[in-house]
């Protein structure tokens, strides 16, 4: 899913996953502490890839959302693996926009194992984005009760991209100085369009 963006370098950091957050009004600080404080307590530890409920564990979604960004997100963009942890600290909160990311996160890796016969985080690039497109994700519109494509769609692509995009780094790849949320300091209100 090659979104055909310019060839730059950047690379995002927990700083734009906050930002991010903000910008969507949600805070990661304090849901990243809890998580950190769960697993030092020894609950809520990932010892499987699902919880009791059937839906994956933190440290799976993680993983499965970091393998995809790599998938969706341009080649110059770097520090994916802490941007997305970052970024999924404040979104999986419990709500049910969090079990709607865990349940498409199980669909995704289901369909990576049926078809592909290894996880998602074990798949090449390439066929991270062919799981997706089979899945038909990259066409479906985005649903968040809808088909398997559609809350793909939603809960997974659209999710990763909004962090990407809301960020100011994502911003700026495509050319939004300052998202929502991010103010930028004078200055740019002085510039003109690059």
């Amino acid at each position: 899913m090659n979104l055909g963006l310019p060839k730059l370098s950047m690379k995002l950091t927990r700083r734009d996953a906050a930002a991010a957050l903000a910008a969507l009004g949600a805070t990661g600080g304090v849901a990243l502490g809890v998580r950190r404080e769960t697993d030092a307590e020894g609950v809520g530890e990932a010892d499987t890839a699902r919880d009791g409920e059937g839906l994956p564990e933190d440290e799976t979604v993680q993983t499965v959302m970091t393998a995809v960004a790599e998938a969706v997100y341009p080649e110059a963009i770097s520090g994916i693996d802490a941007f997305v942890d970052g970024f999924l600290a404040g979104r999986l909160d419990g709500s049910s926009h969090d079990e709607g990311i865990r349940a498409a996160v199980a669909d995704v890796e289901s369909a990576a194992r049926s078809w592909y016969g290894a996880p998602v985080a074990g798949l090449p690039p390439g066929e991270r984005d062919d799981v997706l497109r089979e899945l038909g994700a990259d066409t479906a519109e985005e649903n968040p009760q809808g088909t398997t494509a559609e809350r793909v769609r939603y809960y997974v692509v659209n999710e990763l991209l909004l962090a990407l995009y809301a960020s100011p780094t994502g911003g700026e790849l495509v050319g939004i100085e300052n998202p929502q949320g991010y103010a930028g300091g004078a200055e740019s209100y002085r510039q003109g369009p690059p």
